[in-house]
């Protein structure tokens, strides 16, 4: 008796039936990512590119010859190609592309049963990196010659009237998540206000810097096979173009970024509290064990020399990714002498972005003008 009653009162998540590990149910089939600059998002992307591809499923995707959602102005419906005209989609399954977030007009896009996610990252790390790819874009970065030249008098470069090009060299996370990135970061009721906002509207929050076990989480969340989640680095720099702060400048940019540094610390916190709540330690490492060894099963087979290249190495024009700045993106060849279904499969793993969306949007929009990519022509 005693038996019947503590299994009667048993927590009914221990009871979800599970097949490899996996929880049993559909997929999630409705996501919207938020996709975060300098963030590891592109490698997010083409996982969401994939699933999309081969499951048949409609990608909100830029209107016209563009590839961002109106990005760096607040996301507005009418960016997003054949939403509400006669005949064509009136809701998407997936939404991904680079925009500022909005949630009332995303509403509009995306079904009410939404998944919705976002990726961070540390912002010392972010910070550099912007610094390095957009150089020549940002007007606060245009007339320093390093980032820690920059940090160690920033409101000698930066304007707040300069536009919100500008977002890309403060807070640009906090930005990305539609919130004002020069707002006084010691205005702590608005501080918290803001997180308790992301942790309301976003189920998941990943961190860049545990990517693996980011992707894990979001499989089991997802319900979704371990095939989906594998992923290559995109838009990955070579060493030669990652610079490394000084440890009084690694000080300064948590400062000068110090709204994206409490979301990181916020967000790091919450993530590996949900990953063991969720998982549990033992489980999750060996869920990433699992994940890691897939990759490396899937390099062996798809990639020329296992490794990424610079762009002068890459020989399809197909896979040379978009320079930017003073950053050498790297990309990938692959191998020779591949039979027709395995090409298929590696080429969706490693093609760049620009070259996924230009694609999905010609599957999607066979009508229409292809978009045009300038530097592949």
């Amino acid at each position: 008796m005693l038996l019947l009653a503590g299994i009667l009162h048993m927590d009914v998540g221990l009871l979800t039936p599970l097949l490899g590990g996996q929880a049993v149910g559909p997929p999630v089939t409705n996501v919207m990512f938020l996709k975060t600059h300098k963030t590891a998002g592109s490698s997010v992307l083409n996982v969401l590119f994939r699933f999309a591809e081969t499951h048949n499923l409609s990608v909100a995707l830029p209107v016209g010859s563009g590839f961002h959602l109106g990005y760096p102005w607040l996301f507005l419906a009418r960016y997003v190609e054949g939403l509400g005209r006669p005949g064509l989609q009136q809701q998407f399954n997936i939404m991904c592309n680079h925009l500022r977030f909005n949630l009332p007009e995303v509403q509009k896009v995306m079904p009410n049963d939404t998944f919705y996610f976002t990726i961070i990252r540390n912002p010392v790390f972010q910070l550099e990196s912007s610094f390095t790819y957009y150089a020549a874009y940002v007007p606060a970065f245009r007339h320093v010659k390093s980032l820690d030249a920059f940090l160690a008098s920033p409101w000698t470069y930066y304007n707040r009237s300069a536009g919100l090009n500008n977002a890309y060299a403060r807070n640009n996370m906090w930005f990305d998540l539609g919130f004002d990135n020069d707002a006084p970061p010691d205005d702590e009721a608005y501080v918290r206000a803001r997180l308790a906002d992301v942790e309301q509207r976003f189920q998941l929050v990943l961190i860049a810097e545990h990517f693996d076990e980011s992707m894990v989480l979001l499989r089991h969340l997802l319900r979704w096979q371990l095939d989906d989640v594998v992923a290559f680095r995109l838009n990955s720099r070579s060493t030669r173009s990652v610079t490394g702060l000084t440890p009084e400048g690694r000080a300064r940019a948590k400062r000068w970024c110090a709204l994206d540094w409490r979301l990181y610390q916020h967000f790091n916190r919450t993530f590996w509290a949900r990953a063991h709540a969720e998982l549990g330690p033992r489980r999750l490492r060996s869920e990433v064990a699992r994940l890691r060894a897939r990759r490396g099963e899937l390099t062996v087979r798809c990639l020329q020399d296992g490794a990424a290249k610079n762009k002068s190495q890459i020989t399809d024009p197909r896979l040379r990714p978009f320079q930017s700045g003073q950053a050498d993106i790297l990309g990938y060849n692959l191998r020779p002498g591949l039979d027709n279904q395995t090409q298929q499969m590696c080429l969706r793993l490693v093609m760049p972005e620009l070259q996924y969306v230009a694609r999905l949007y010609a599957l999607q929009f066979p009508d229409k003008s292809p978009k045009r990519i300038p530097f592949l022509e």
